[in-house]
């Protein structure tokens, strides 16, 4: 989400936090504890110890999302357009931080609850290629990614449901072509950075020296281009701010990453989300008639999700717990507001985005998420091919965007 409300200043956390930063919405805020208490117990009774810790994960991931307005959306574009490189950095440094937590985690192969842990590896080739291309695209159209369509719907961005939506149908496609796009005849084997390095120690020094290159690349970049800067955000001063107003990027970088550390530890798997896209839409196709459980997608270890309830799917508590984090957050805040009138251009795009990042997500083995964030964290090769790809959709998705009356940012702004 872009806010541009100027920065505001509170000399202590009791006295009031004024200017363009707005009061509480305590009833929206009730709501949303209320809602997230509810569905903690009908988890954790329901589900066991360990699911509802996921779950409580998910919704701190909501917090830190919302706080940080950490975007991938708008760092790529932001990047592609007129050469800003910040977001795009504090990529940089969440990545840098999850790898040197999942090393030593990948390393013992074992966690909490007695899970065993594995890295989110997948192969290379087509389907990754194509699936982040369009998912660049679709993301820009859209107007969030996926990490971002969750929080952005928690924080009171109607229109985002539109991207969610199509989001979702673009998943249940991407889950019918599976068989297609998965075929050996179309990818190499997975490349771990561990196996080619010689373990887990050499992984993280070649993966460091790749985030330092990418960091030197866009400073620059930035230097040369000479870009806008970035939005100022309102916020809270001292530990007013961790509840109050837009936390600095570097910390959303750094909570992001100890949080994916967190779900590597007690789920056996990194963070992940679009997967529960997925198991919604295929859910309500079945109920509609469609014969989804002849698909490929849910033949094997998958099967048995589309029979049990999503409160059982460890994705979709951890999304479920994303919006709800973020409903708070976004309350608590002040920020929590809904958009009532919404420009068919701007919902034909949301549908159109959603339903690419969906497909692509679907075909590229995950989103922003499962594929570049845990991926590249997990030393899987097709991490950083999806982040490639993915800027190349990012710069066609940019000129897409005025045709649906979306802006892009220009060099002559004066903040992007």
């Amino acid at each position: 989400m872009e806010h541009t409300e100027r920065p505001v200043r509170t000399e202590s956390i009791g006295k009031r936090i004024s200017g363009s930063l707005p009061e509480p919405r305590v009833g929206v805020a009730a709501v949303a504890f209320g809602a997230m208490a509810l569905l903690g117990y009908a988890v954790f009774s329901g589900h066991g110890v360990r699911q509802g810790v996921l779950y409580l994960i998910g919704v701190l991931f909501g917090v830190a999302l919302y706080h940080a307005r950490f975007g991938f959306t708008s760092a790529f574009r932001q990047l592609v357009a007129v050469g800003q490189g910040a977001g795009l950095r504090a990529h940089m440094l969440m990545l840098a931080a999850a790898s040197a937590i999942f090393a030593p985690i990948l390393a013992a192969g074992s966690g909490l609850f007695g899970a065993r842990v594995e890295a989110s590896l997948a192969p290379l080739g087509l389907s990754v290629v194509v699936g982040a291309f369009i998912f660049g695209v679709g993301m820009q159209l859209g107007g969030a990614c996926a990490s971002g369509s969750l929080y952005s719907v928690g924080g009171g961005q109607t229109s985002i449901l539109f991207t969610l939506a199509g989001f979702i149908f673009g998943s249940v496609l991407g889950a019918w072509h599976w068989g297609f796009w998965t075929q050996e005849a179309l990818n190499l084997p997975p490349v771990s950075l561990a196996e080619v390095f010689g373990g887990y120690g050499g992984a993280l020094l070649a993966q460091l020296a790749i985030i330092g290159a990418i960091v030197a690349a866009t400073t620059v970049i930035s230097r040369r281009r000479r870009p806008p800067g970035l939005a100022p955000r309102p916020s809270a001063r001292g530990l007013a701010r961790v509840v109050r107003g837009t936390w600095p990027l570097w910390a959303g970088a750094v909570v992001l990453a100890a949080l994916n550390g967190a779900t590597l530890l007690v789920s056996g798997q990194p963070w992940g989300i679009t997967s529960a896209f997925a198991l919604w839409g295929s859910k309500i196709a079945a109920a509609l008639g469609v014969d989804v459980g002849s698909w490929t997608y849910w033949s094997g270890e998958r099967a048995a999700s589309l029979e049990a309830s999503v409160l059982a799917d460890v994705t979709s508590v951890m999304d479920f717990g994303i919006v709800l984090g973020a409903m708070a957050a976004a309350a608590l805040g002040g920020t929590f507001v809904l958009h009532r009138r919404i420009p068919p251009k701007t919902i034909a795009a949301a549908l159109i985005g959603g339903v690419l990042m969906g497909y692509g997500a679907r075909i590229a083995y995950g989103c922003n998420i499962g594929a570049y964030f845990s991926g590249v964290a997990s030393f899987s090769l097709h991490g950083w091919l999806w982040a490639a790809m993915a800027l190349f959709g990012t710069y066609l998705g940019i000129r897409l965007r005025p045709l649906f009356g979306l802006s892009v940012p220009k060099p002559g702004d004066s903040s992007c």
